[in-house]
């Protein structure tokens, strides 16, 4: 089991930056999944941005189409620690944004097996 500990989050003005980071427990870091999933209120978890594991210095990334260009996810395995990035930030984006780890990259919460707790973006406009 791997603890995910968030923290970046919270109030920025639309149009702004934020930058999210997941702090891992373990050293098996490098070989998960990770993903940044996100959940406004009343709607579903949904993934925003997931990162394959360490293959050399080359990662594969899938975005959200809601949020291409202007999100960015990155990880240090050094650090154990997984990144997003957030720039031209929109009301519509803010959430609880959660990171996660999984075997595999996937988009469904349920493919993913460790949550952080989650951090609070919001976004005013």
């Amino acid at each position: 089991q791997v603890q995910l500990v968030e923290s970046g989050g919270g109030l920025v003005q639309a149009g702004g930056s934020l930058r999210l980071s997941c702090a891992a427990s373990r050293r098996s870091f490098s070989t998960s999944v990770m993903g940044w999933f996100r959940q406004a209120p009343g709607k579903e978890r949904e993934l925003v941005a997931a990162i394959s594991r360490s293959a050399g210095s080359t990662y594969d990334a899938d975005y959200a189409d809601s949020v291409k260009g202007r999100f960015t996810i990155s990880r240090d395995n050094a650090k154990n620690t997984v990144y997003l990035q957030m720039n031209s930030l929109k009301p519509e984006d803010t959430a609880v944004y959660y990171c996660a780890a999984g075997p595999f990259r996937g988009v469904l919460p349920g493919q993913y097996n460790n949550w952080g707790q989650g951090t609070q973006v919001t976004v005013s406009s």
